[in-house]
């Protein structure tokens, strides 16, 4: 559902690093799920800045749940006019990058590399078409550490002249009590693991721990 202003809770402003006004080619905001990118876009637009979301999560297993999650984030984003980009769907080569690291826990060097892998193909997507910012979903999620979020970020954008990270805590602000509000309210399908098969194992056997 399309959320009213009147309705919608007040909270975190926000204006560009650099202090710039917002353009079409300002902000490239990459994306891992509906649940972690409504309240971050509903603020970028409170705040006059209409972001382009690029969804590029190779690391989702399986493809079945990588479906899910982007169809889920795409029906909110075309309710609030903001345009979408998807990167190719390549896990195959996910589990290249990562080679060597399936063993790792979860906020472990897995993770980073993962962080950066994604966030690399964001930055040269942005690269490539203007855009000035590259930040990320990623950062609103409490499960994540932000300084191994900002860290794979200003590596991803390295290579990038054209592009900047904006570091920001997607968390503060009111953002996210805003993103269990908008998870009840457009009943979004809310995934029990980051994404790849190895944080999918860890999780059930914290499940299975717990019963």
């Amino acid at each position: 559902m399309k959320i009213q202003p009147e309705e919608q809770y007040k909270f975190l402003k926000i204006s560009l690093p650099d202090g710039a006004s917002a353009n079409e080619h300002s902000v490239l905001l990459h994306a891992c799920c509906a649940p972690c990118s409504a309240a971050i876009v509903e603020c970028m637009l409170r705040n006059g800045i209409r972001p382009t979301v690029y969804f590029s999560n190779s690391n989702i297993y399986p493809q079945q749940e990588f479906d899910i999650r982007k169809q889920e984030l795409i029906r909110f984003l075309q309710q609030q006019d903001v345009p979408y980009v998807e990167d190719e769907y390549d896990h195959a080569d996910w589990k290249k990058a990562i080679a060597g690291l399936e063993n790792e826990p979860e906020r472990g060097s897995r993770c980073s590399v993962c962080f950066q892998y994604r966030l690399h193909h964001a930055a040269r997507y942005a690269q490539a078409h203007g855009f000035k910012w590259l930040t990320t979903t990623l950062a609103s999620s409490r499960w994540k550490n932000i300084r191994q979020i900002d860290t794979a970020g200003m590596v991803a954008v390295s290579d990038c002249p054209d592009v900047e990270w904006w570091s920001q805590n997607w968390r503060k602000g009111g953002l996210q009590l805003r993103r269990s509000e908008l998870l009840r309210l457009n009943e979004f399908y809310n995934q029990l693991y980051c994404g790849c098969e190895f944080s999918l194992a860890a999780s059930e056997a914290m499940r299975n721990r717990d019963k």
